[in-house]
């Protein structure tokens, strides 16, 4: 199978370039090391392919698959959910905004407060060593961390922004985009176009990021299969 647009497979195209190093698996199925989430791919839905993936399948936990067109369910595995996801992109990235509250670098000394805030706001899949993926930044106010975003998917020439997530009582105060701006000014600044995927039926989320000037490239569709 091949994609006339490194987008069009998100997710084999990492696992299979940029990102190899955090891969299992061989040349007909990967899925990424499994502290920093679910996702996997197949070369193609021929047999050999979708065999290989289902065996990547671990017993307790989900491989998500993301892929331009609905995938078939690889044998032996049943579906948990199929979803449908805007992917957006965007040439450039907004100036920082006036006042803007201090932002601040997170690793792993932060790793608890993130996975506590990512349980809570559930910014998509995310692992033990999920806040690896690339830079994480975010807002703290009287110690406590409010809000965080980050890249997760690196392509060529292009990195995704992920894991944005606001404690509920923080929300409505412009925390996500300012911390989204500054993701994507950093990505600019290395020379890459920041692209993200939404939930395609999420009015609100798509709103704040074309406002942001990402514009939505695509759809894609997830399919999230277990043991």
């Amino acid at each position: 199978m091949t994609a006339s647009h490194p987008l069009d497979r998100p997710v084999w195209t990492m696992l299979t370039g940029r990102q190899a190093h955090l891969a299992e698996g061989d040349g007909q199925a990967v899925r990424i090391d499994r502290g920093y989430g679910v996702f996997g791919a197949a070369a193609d839905t021929d047999a050999e392919a979708q065999a290989a993936l289902a065996a990547l399948v671990p017993d307790t936990d989900e491989i998500w698959i993301v892929e331009p067109e609905p995938w078939p369910l690889p044998p032996g595995t049943r579906e948990v959910k199929r979803a449908v996801l805007a992917q957006m992109v965007a040439e450039g990235a907004p100036p920082p905004r006036a006042g803007e509250p201090a932002i601040v670098p997170l690793g792993d000394d932060d790793a608890a407060e993130m996975a506590s805030l990512a349980d809570h706001a559930k910014p998509g899949p995310w692992g033990t060593k999920t806040h690896r993926y690339g830079p994480f930044f975010g807002i703290r106010e009287h110690g406590r961390l409010l809000a965080m975003a980050g890249q997760r998917i690196l392509v060529p020439g292009m990195a995704e922004v992920s894991g944005v997530a606001t404690w509920e009582d923080c929300r409505g105060r412009g925390l996500a985009r300012t911390l989204i701006g500054h993701v994507m000014r950093q990505m600019v600044a290395r020379g890459e176009t920041p692209f993200l995927h939404s939930y395609a039926d999420n009015a609100g989320a798509i709103a704040l990021y074309e406002s942001l000037g990402f514009r939505i490239r695509r759809e894609v569709h997830v399919l999230a299969i277990a043991k």
